[in-house]
């Protein structure tokens, strides 16, 4: 795979690292924003290289067959935008030497080093990530965890910046990290023209909560409680009061009141709480976080104020809820 567009010859080399069993979307997200880009008229544009160790041909997780244009081992000095891609082929991957080290030797000089999803392995198993703090997928978190004790990994956010590393949760969100890229280079006007051309969203900020794509879906058509519901979902941790949140709608708090009645036929102050109690469940199963981390992280005020909300919803302890979640999980 290989894309060139208009603009000067000394275009931004983009290297998009595959492997057997990679996810096809983690590598045509990036692909195709920076390909898009360079047909917006970025200049420099870019151009995107596929690489593969051997340089042999990748069947994707979907069954469809990838064939690169080079060897990771022939990948020459100069790269601008190194770029792993993640997939279920991850751990083998990150356990191959000839990969790790390639990755390590290109990421050397590049100015910029990224993952998608669990793209992250590769990296840390190169070493790159010793004491850094990075991003993937939610269902991945704690296994990349697990496996690499150096590096802090965060399943929140869809994608962080460190430095000149960047990571990224699953899938789509490689996209929206791929526009901040974008846009970090040559300005948000080019970003938000990419946007529209690929049909979607000008990209979701970083740190919005991997979660909100969950709590947030099937809201109304009602653009003040879509617009609230999203903000709450995105922002556990602020203050969420209904004066806060009317006066962030611009409307008062009692029609605030009769809107997420009308429209949600609740209160906004029990969708907060309940939004921050579904949080609370999402990191109980997916993370190894202590009950007082957690508790900050989705907004409550003490350990003890989690414990009761969650109780009146789930009708077990959270300690509990979580045996049994991880109990389920090594069984699956």
């Amino acid at each position: 795979m290989t894309v060139d567009g208009p603009g000067p010859s000394r275009a931004r080399r983009v290297v998009v690292v595959a492997y057997p069993d990679v996810e096809l979307l983690d590598v045509a997200c990036p692909g195709d924003a920076f390909a898009s880009a360079t047909r917006c008229g970025a200049l420099p544009g870019y151009r995107v290289e596929l690489v593969t160790a051997g340089g042999r041909a990748v069947r994707s997780s979907c069954g469809i067959t990838l064939t690169p244009e080079r060897a990771l081992e022939r990948v020459p000095p100069g790269v601008d935008t190194l770029v792993v891609a993640g997939g279920h082929g991850h751990v083998a991957a990150s356990g191959d030497p000839t990969t790790v080290k390639q990755v390590r030797r290109i990421a050397r000089d590049s100015r910029r080093v990224v993952s998608i999803c669990t793209g992250v392995s590769l990296l840390a198993a190169a070493g790159l990530l010793d004491g850094r703090r990075v991003a993937t997928h939610w269902r991945h978190a704690a296994q990349v965890a697990a496996a690499y004790p150096a590096v802090t990994v965060d399943p929140t956010p869809l994608y962080l910046r460190d430095g000149r590393l960047y990571t990224s949760a699953g899938v789509t969100s490689g996209l929206d990290l791929s526009l901040s890229l974008i846009s970090d280079d040559h300005g948000p006007a080019l970003a938000r023209e990419v946007a529209r051309t690929l049909v979607t969203y000008l990209h979701r900020p970083g740190d919005q909560a991997q979660i909100s794509m969950f709590l947030a879906s099937g809201l109304p058509d009602d653009a003040v409680v879509r617009d609230l519901a999203n903000h709450i979902s995105s922002h556990l941790a602020d203050d969420l009061s209904t004066e806060r949140l009317a006066a962030r709608a611009g409307v008062s708090v009692r029609h605030l009141r009769r809107l997420f009645a009308r429209h949600l036929d609740t209160a906004p102050s029990a969708f907060v709480r309940s939004a921050r109690t579904e949080a609370v469940a999402y990191l109980l199963s997916t993370t190894a976080l202590p009950l007082d981390a957690i508790a900050r992280r989705c907004g409550f005020r003490s350990t003890e104020t989690l414990r009761q909300a969650f109780r009146d919803r789930y009708e077990v302890t959270p300690s509990r809820y979580r045996e049994q979640e991880f109990r389920c999980q090594s069984q699956a």
